[in-house]
């Protein structure tokens, strides 16, 4: 998940005399990575709040998702020709202070107590975490030499793990645990505007929280704006990019980017209502929520783990088996009931770990100054998490949760054949810089 059009040159940001020394970039990254995956795993304790209060259905629950990550396609590659000209550090800024307004439009959201309200505030906060994103992914490129790219990505998105994991489990002692025990089915009119509204103060409350914290982190940064030392930008066109697709590696690794985003959203949205289903576990919202963490949990440390793993090992190889391993969890979570059925999905979260960082990191080698471009058009497939997770509500709908498992699972084929295809490295030279 990185810049658009334009990042950095290629020469690795060790020494920057006057400026932000590497290990405080590396800081500062590592919480730009908290930061947003965290705010992105929220939706999956909120989607079944959501639910509930406005009666949806799993297609139309999935629009949360939608409107998140359909960001992505939108404001990509604008926002990263706003990073080319504004910087790196007042890049992060712009997109701390959109997050921030995104957090606060959860208030006229709740007093309104109309869901496309909801729709639109999740689809400003995403627009700011897009912004956040397209400049924590190359400065850790950036970090170190082009071999361990794989690895320090991996070690980057472990700490947007620890978001993931932190804040759902804390999200549903706060939102989910408040349900009443009327629900929104048995109200109608003004009673049930007035539900709506109390009921969604939770999450009002909660996005406040964030707010406030995010107003501190966009001060600090400010503060250091000027800092950040040797930053140089290309100045190629969208054409630019897409002319890359044509790259088979580059181009099919742009659709497993897609496919596999959509499978992770896909299968964290509907983890409180899978974990719910009688033949399941059976639980309550609140008790199903709590076991969100595990899911990206497992993310969080299988990624500590390929951090090391993918110095020694083939990323393509290493990529094929997690991808095949997470087929193997949904074939028995899908045929199984209980606890089986319940922690064989939770699983997957482990195999997911290390699939983003390595998906990237294959389809751009050997671009050289032209990654750029690449990590533009990549993160537009990010909005594979709007897409992928809306058809699997809408196959919920018709052929249950359990059974519509079957679309991640093709994604998950597809990401597994890339990687034995990607397994050896890029031929050719590296891809020149355009004038």
């Amino acid at each position: 998940m990185t810049s658009g059009e334009g990042e950095a040159n290629s020469t690795p940001l060790n020494e920057q005399d006057g400026g932000i020394d590497a290990p405080q970039l590396r800081y500062f990254v590592m919480a730009l990575f908290f930061i947003f995956g965290g705010i992105t795993s929220l939706n999956d304790v909120i989607i079944p709040k959501l639910k509930e209060l406005f009666t949806l259905s799993f297609f139309q629950a999935s629009l949360v998702q939608f409107c998140f990550f359909i960001a992505y396609a939108i404001v990509g590659i604008p926002g990263s020709r706003l990073v080319k000209r504004i910087g790196y550090m007042r890049g992060a800024v712009a997109g701390l202070v959109t997050m921030l307004v995104g957090c606060l439009l959860f208030i006229p959201a709740s007093q309104s107590a109309a869901f496309p309200v909801f729709l639109f505030a999740y689809f400003i906060l995403a627009t700011g975490v897009v912004l956040v994103q397209i400049v924590a992914n190359p400065l850790i490129s950036l970090l170190g030499p082009a071999r361990t790219t794989s690895s320090r990505l991996t070690f980057a998105q472990a700490f947007n793990s620890l978001g993931t994991t932190i804040f759902p489990y804390v999200g549903s002692i706060l939102i989910l645990g408040g349900l009443a025990s009327v629900t929104a089915k048995d109200l109608s009119g003004a009673a049930l505007d007035a539900y709506r509204t109390n009921e969604t103060q939770a999450i009002v409350h909660g996005y406040l929280g964030l707010a406030v914290a995010l107003a501190v982190v966009a001060g600090v940064v400010w503060m250091f704006r000027n800092k950040l030392k040797g930053e140089q930008h290309d100045h190629s066109s969208l054409a630019d990019g897409l002319a890359l697709l044509k790259r088979t590696r580059f181009g099919w690794g742009a659709a497993c980017i897609f496919l596999y985003v959509g499978a992770e959203v896909a299968i964290g949205s509907f983890i409180v209502s899978y974990l719910k289903q009688p033949q399941v576990l059976n639980l309550t919202d609140l008790e199903a929520g709590k076991l969100i963490p595990l899911y990206w949990g497992g993310a969080m440390v299988g990624r500590f783990i390929g951090s090391g793993l993918l110095r020694v090992a083939s990323p393509g190889k290493v990529l094929a088996f997690n991808a095949i391993g997470a087929i193997l969890l949904i074939l028995i979570s899908a045929n199984t009931s209980g606890n089986v059925a319940a922690y064989s999905l939770l699983a997957i979260g482990l195999m997911n770990s290390i699939m983003f960082p390595t998906i990237f990191s294959l389809a751009c080698e050997k671009l050289g100054p032209r990654a750029a471009d690449g990590s533009g058009i990549i993160n537009v497939a990010i909005a594979g998490g709007a897409i992928v997770p809306a058809v699997y509500g809408a196959l919920a709908d018709k052929v249950g949760l359990a059974a519509a498992l079957a679309l991640p699972a093709i994604c998950y084929a597809i990401i597994a054949a890339f990687g034995i295809y990607a397994r050896r490295p890029a031929e050719g030279p590296v891809m020149e810089a355009r004038a």
